[in-house]
């Protein structure tokens, strides 16, 4: 995809369904008795993943257009033996959550994903996981998928995360729905709830109580009506390029701002934006509004500590941000960022340096110093979709053309990206 500068930015648009919810609204509808039905849901390559997945333990999955889903539940030990390996391929999500629900099943699987995932650490939950009674083999010896899990019954523990991580924090609350006692997972700072919240509306019993999550084992789990929330990591795109597009306003309709998830508001906030947030009755445990936002005066500010896990799947376009805003922008205790689709932090660094921007990196962020006219380059990927986005958004505010290689990669969380840039005239 190749891009050249904006001149403006009006209109309205809805982003589509949040990734995450998504995920979790199929795998607990597998494991709940009943029908589930979702609406809403992200059509995206991820979430197509875990789809795949369930329907290979002979779960029946119904795809009603292109945002709703009908889905046959069978209860907590209704899964059968897959005839093949489980391919997740690009998601981190469905690799690490499915391995939790597949550590208390009766039968052997061996779960694989693409060259990216077979990269990313998995040993964060080969530790609690085994702890917990369940046999999980790297096949490869190097702590990442493929890997092979073997069921047992489990045991509840008590356990404490070294980082901040959703995927993580459920992978261990799900297993736990297989212990023969409560389990619980503390983090250093609170992740995403989501796993917790709508466990809890489909019949389990979390309690949270600060950063410590504990679930009671073997509950009965019912089919629920899911209403997925438009996805705020995919309006982040939209609320930076709002602000640093030259006379532009959007309306962006029915965003999720569940707390654990609203990083990019509180940065919009801190730098200066123009952005106002209209609350809507989303009739659900999560919370929903529509964001109007404008172009803005940013200000640089320093994003660390316990906001990183509300934002960290923001933090390449809030770097994008920063370019526009006056002052020095600080990013710290982002070294999760080296361990997603690609090393965030460097391919960041790289690619806005060759657009111009001063820009370094440290050993678990970045700074960088606003005010730096960006211009055009031709910028790598590294099929990563949050990247492929971001330098979209550079790219309409930048001198010349921006080119970005493996940009189809998008898919994976945003299918529509590029038309939703269309719709709004600025490509």
């Amino acid at each position: 995809m190749k891009f050249t500068r904006a001149k403006a930015l009006k209109g309205e648009i809805t982003v589509p369904g949040d990734k995450s919810i998504s995920h979790r609204a199929v795998m607990f509808g597998a494991l709940a008795q009943g029908t589930t039905e979702v609406e809403g849901f992200l059509p995206g390559a991820d979430c197509l993943s875990t789809i795949d997945c369930f329907r290979r333990m002979d779960i029946s999955i119904e795809e009603q257009g292109t945002d709703r889903l009908l889905i046959h539940g069978k209860g907590l030990h209704g899964l059968k033996k897959p005839a093949d390996i489980l391919d997740t391929g690009n998601s981190g999500t469905t690799t690490r959550l499915i391995s939790g629900i597949l550590s208390g099943q009766s039968f052997e699987t061996t779960l694989t994903g693409d060259a990216s995932i077979q990269k990313r650490p998995m040993g964060r939950i080969i530790e609690p996981l085994s702890l917990m009674g369940a046999s999980i083999e790297s096949l490869n010896g190097n702590g990442c998928a493929p890997l092979r899990i073997e069921g047992h019954p489990l045991h509840g523990i008590r356990y404490t995360t070294k980082v901040a991580s959703a995927q993580v924090k459920s992978a261990i609350l799900l297993a736990g729905l297989y212990g023969d006692c409560p389990t619980s997972v503390t983090e250093p700072a609170l992740s995403r709830n989501h796993t917790e919240l709508m466990l809890n509306s489909f019949g389990a019993r979390v309690q949270v109580d600060g950063t410590t999550a504990t679930i009671e084992p073997e509950p009965r789990l019912i089919g629920q009506k899911v209403l997925v929330p438009g996805d705020i990591s995919s309006a982040a795109y939209f609320l930076a390029a709002g602000c640093i597009t030259l006379d532009s306003e959007l309306m962006i309709r029915n965003v999720g701002i569940n707390p654990t998830r609203d990083g990019i508001l509180r940065v919009c906030k801190m730098m200066g934006a123009d952005v106002t947030i209209l609350p809507i009755d989303s009739q659900t445990d999560e919370l929903m509004a529509d964001l109007l936002v404008k172009t803005s005066d940013l200000q640089g500010c320093i994003i660390e500590g316990e906001l990183i896990p509300a934002l960290i799947d923001e933090i390449p376009i809030i770097a994008v941000m920063a370019c526009f805003a006056k002052g020095t922008t600080v990013i710290r205790d982002a070294a999760e960022l080296k361990v997603k689709e690609s090393n965030r932090i460097d391919v960041m660094v790289e690619n806005l340096s060759a657009m111009g921007a001063h820009i370094t990196a440290t050993d678990d962020g970045m700074i960088i110093e606003g005010g730096y006219p960006l211009h055009s380059t031709v910028i790598d990927s590294h099929l990563d979709h949050r990247i492929a986005m971001s330098f979209a958004i550079a790219g309409l505010n930048a001198d010349g053309e921006t080119e970005i290689l493996g940009a189809e990669c998008v898919d994976i969380s945003y299918p529509e990206f590029y038309e939703d840039l269309k719709h709004l005239g600025i490509i």
